[in-house]
């Protein structure tokens, strides 16, 4: 869970993506390859998920996530298909704690100091803060770092380009997700040049 945990810290940012067919899965992961950000958050909120989590799990390059996980069962279904960690918009504890059953890591949405506690209680090391544009953005992890000081954030949701940079200046932000880099019609419509491009460009920005 720890070398997990310092890929996605070394990528600092995170691909969000919704898949409305598998079939998209393999040359999506090349592209995020070509791109120069090897990492991708599948999320739970299509049916074509668990297949699009096993097929890029193949790629020995990536490593994969499942998002928007929200119950243990299906925990146990994107650790069978290949996830080597899981997202959640809030913090369940049975999900928490089946992902430590499974040896996966956790990355529970936790946007105030009580669900924080929470999180360190059972041991965690990092959160996904979300939405983050919506609770308070830069500034509020920025504020919960203080008390806080050894946990990592995950950002995610309303980050973009213009916005990034703010985000990635908060020392206490292990990296940043989002979806501009992989948008949910080019992947449909097979524009996998594209999603080469904006990966690379975000890539480009985040070291800037």
């Amino acid at each position: 869970m720890t070398e997990t945990l310092e890929r996605i810290g070394a990528a600092r940012l995170v691909p969000v993506v919704v898949l409305d067919d598998a079939a998209s899965a393999a040359p999506l992961a090349e592209a995020l390859v070509a791109g120069g950000l090897p990492v991708a958050e599948v999320t739970f909120r299509t049916a074509a998920a668990v297949e699009a989590i096993r097929t890029m799990a193949v790629n020995p390059d990536m490593l994969v996530g499942a998002g928007t996980v929200l119950t243990p069962e299906q925990v146990d279904a994107a650790v069978d298909a290949g996830a080597s960690y899981v997202v959640s918009p809030g913090l369940s504890v049975p999900v928490v704690r089946r992902c430590a059953e499974r040896g996966v890591l956790a990355l529970p949405g936790a946007v105030t100091a009580t669900e924080v506690q929470a999180a360190l209680a059972e041991g965690l090391t990092a959160v996904k803060f979300f939405p983050a544009s919506t609770s308070g953005g830069a500034p509020a992890i920025k504020a919960l770092s203080a008390p806080f000081g050894d946990l990592r954030f995950v950002p995610t949701g309303g980050i973009g380009p213009d916005n990034l940079a703010d985000y990635l200046a908060v020392g206490a932000v292990l990296a940043v997700g989002g979806s501009w880099m992989v948008p949910r019609a080019d992947i449909a419509a097979g524009d996998f040049d594209k999603v080469t491009r904006l990966t690379a460009d975000a890539v480009a920005l985040a070291a800037a």
